[in-house]
């Protein structure tokens, strides 16, 4: 399988919610408010042998021309937005759904962004987006899936995708969150968006404030790490700016 990560940039995020733009050559994070978090936003591109797949969709944004930043990655990377033939979600916070649509800004009328791909959203974690307001979520992003003929609503808390994509819902970093496993060849991908976003959160054991339960996340970062290691994984790191791709070496 060939993974592609498509980043988007690096950015701090305080309470505020707001995700504002950090150049890591020339600015420090002390001159951020206290408590900035600096991040990367980075989808993944995986072409397996009958799928390209994209694994979450960024922050929507547009380029300066108009063009949706998403689109502008994947063609730099080689492949057409018609091309791509599943969309993971691993949630619908908006810095990971912001592209599942795109907007044409002189018209102000919203498109499905992918509309060739089928889309595979955890049901309850739409209808928990949908039903609350909250700052780490924009309705108007996503509510669109529910009139989209190519969405594939997972309702089970586990399960396969053409029996080679595993969903497993964890409830940890969002009420509904899940992870993906993306095994062909005898070599496994795992995606564990921000219930495991950054390699070095891997590594330590600490409980984030930031998480719908942050011991959960703790404790699923050890077994996913312990695993990857007897496995040899890859780790695809949503938020890591240095370490998007990690490959434990098969140690069996």
């Amino acid at each position: 399988m060939t993974i592609i990560p498509l980043s988007e940039g690096s950015f701090t995020i305080d309470k505020t919610k707001v995700f504002v733009p950090f150049n890591t050559a020339t600015e420090e994070l002390n001159s951020r408010p206290i408590g900035s978090l600096l991040v990367e936003i980075q989808p993944f591109l995986v072409i397996t042998q009958r799928d390209i797949i994209l694994i979450d969709t960024g922050l929507g944004y547009n380029m300066s021309n108009g063009i949706p930043q998403i689109y502008y990655n994947l063609e730099k990377a080689g492949y057409n937005p018609s091309q791509v033939t599943k969309v993971l979600m691993s949630h619908l916070h908006k810095d990971h759904a912001g592209g599942i649509t795109t907007r044409n800004y002189t018209t102000g009328e919203q498109f499905i962004a992918f509309p060739y791909a089928t889309y595979y959203v955890q049901r309850r974690e739409y209808e928990y987006a949908m039903g609350i307001g909250s700052a780490s979520y924009v309705q108007a992003d996503i509510q669109i899936l529910e009139e989209f003929s190519k969405v594939i609503w997972l309702e089970e808390d586990h399960g396969f995708i053409d029996n080679y994509i595993e969903y497993q819902l964890t409830g940890a970093h969002s009420k509904f969150h899940q992870v993906f496993f993306i095994q062909e060849d005898n070599e496994i991908i795992f995606f564990g968006g921000d219930d495991a976003p950054q390699l070095q959160q891997m590594k330590s054991r600490f409980v984030a404030k930031y998480d719908f339960d942050g011991k959960k996340c703790m404790e699923l970062r050890r077994v996913w790490w312990e695993a990857g290691q007897e496995k040899g994984w890859k780790y695809l790191f949503y938020h890591d700016i240095s370490s998007p791709v990690f490959h434990h070496s098969n140690l069996t």
